[in-house]
């Protein structure tokens, strides 16, 4: 697949939304999280509705809330709104309980397009691949920036994975999500 002029402009935008936003508990720019999770997406088949979903996915949750939303169907057609939507844990401000938020997502999955639960998945698994690496670098010390802390990451992930495995997310996709939750589990047992 070629990419058109669009995913171009979606990148720029999307660096102009987390303009000076970080990776918690970082100093990496937000903008390597979301052409991480663009290139997993592409990686595992995505079209470029999807890819450019990729890129936004945080948009509403993280910059700008309900009216980002509507700006980005204006900007982007229903279609990569619908998907962004399906990734967005919250458009409130302030944000409710992390947990019940969380929650709510999970359920969400069920009704949420396969675009959506797929996007999802790459997001998914680039956080656990950067959870695991934080493990190896900082040990015990990476729980204290998650409010779910290391029991609560762990149900959230794990059950996601179950999730995307019983609503039949790309498979070899899931596959790789809970080979990298093995060893998430292997690292935090261990400390």
């Amino acid at each position: 697949m070629t990419l058109s002029p669009r995913f171009e402009q979606t990148l720029v935008y999307a660096c102009l939304l987390h303009a000076g936003q970080v990776r918690k508990g970082t100093a990496i720019p937000y903008v390597a999280h979301l052409l991480s999770v663009a290139g997993l997406a592409l990686e595992f088949g995505a079209d470029e509705d999807e890819a450019i979903a990729a890129l936004l996915h945080d948009v509403v949750e993280d910059a700008g809330g309900k009216s980002r939303a509507v700006d980005l169907r204006q900007r982007f057609g229903d279609r990569v709104a619908k998907i962004v939507a399906g990734c967005t844990d919250t458009d409130l401000e302030p944000k409710p309980p992390w947990r019940d938020r969380k929650v709510a997502y999970i359920r969400g999955l069920e009704s949420a397009c396969a675009s959506a639960r797929f996007v999802s998945c790459c997001d998914k698994l680039h956080n656990a691949r950067s959870i695991v690496s934080d493990l190896r670098q900082h040990g015990e010390a990476v729980w204290l920036k998650f409010t779910g802390g290391k029991e609560g990451s762990w149900w959230y992930y794990s059950t996601l994975a179950r999730e995307y495995r019983r609503l039949d997310v790309c498979p070899p996709l899931v596959e790789e999500l809970e080979r990298t939750l093995d060893l998430f589990r292997e690292l935090s047992e261990g400390l």
